[in-house]
């Protein structure tokens, strides 16, 4: 099997910067495709997110209502932002839930880590489960949300039905946590 994976590798010769700032580095990757044709391709690095999937003793999931200017959309998310230089993703979800939504998780386990869109886009989302929060204080900063709520989780299927949550950290995490608090994942 491994020896059939190398017939379809593509390999890199290399990649120079086109463009860099703090929120994303596009590079030009030199790339050779099983066959031997060559070719530039684009690639997107941009810095790691931690999501948090924060759900209480009544099994609500805290939501944020928020715009995105880049669509026109407005959505139910899950608080996270982007891991700070040597922060462990787990800080950051920790940490992005208090400063979003002025609540402090109180005990916090890995789901899952995943690109969102692998082949172009390197972005690597580490996803938190939370059990548990208490208010602390009131969001800091930036607005982030229009509305913060306690949804119960029996609500999210229909919610994702009409397109109100529709963010791939939003879904994955929510799917991942239904299966995690309903005994199937492990991890």
């Amino acid at each position: 099997m491994a020896d059939d994976a190398e017939l379809t590798r593509w390999i890199v010769h290399g990649e120079r910067l086109i463009y860099d700032n703090r929120w994303i580095r596009l590079g030009m990757a030199d790339v050779e495709i099983p066959g031997g044709e060559r070719f530039e391709h684009h690639v997107v690095h941009l810095d790691r997110a931690a999501i948090a999937v924060v759900v209480d003793e009544e099994e609500r999931v805290l939501l944020m209502w928020r715009h995105r200017f880049v669509f026109d959309r407005w959505g139910w998310e899950l608080p996270g932002g982007l891991v700070d230089a040597g922060e462990d993703p787990m800080t950051t979800a920790a940490r992005e839930v208090e400063e979003e939504t002025g609540y402090r998780p109180l005990s916090v386990e890995h789901l899952v880590t995943y690109q969102p869109m692998a082949g172009m886009v390197d972005s690597e989302h580490s996803l938190y489960l939370m059990r548990g929060a208490e208010k602390v204080g009131s969001p800091e900063g930036e607005v982030e949300a229009d509305r913060i709520e306690w949804v119960p989780m029996s609500e999210i299927p229909e919610m994702i039905a009409r397109g109100d949550i529709w963010t791939s950290g939003t879904l994955i995490g929510l799917l991942h946590a239904r299966e995690r608090l309903n005994g199937q994942g492990r991890g």
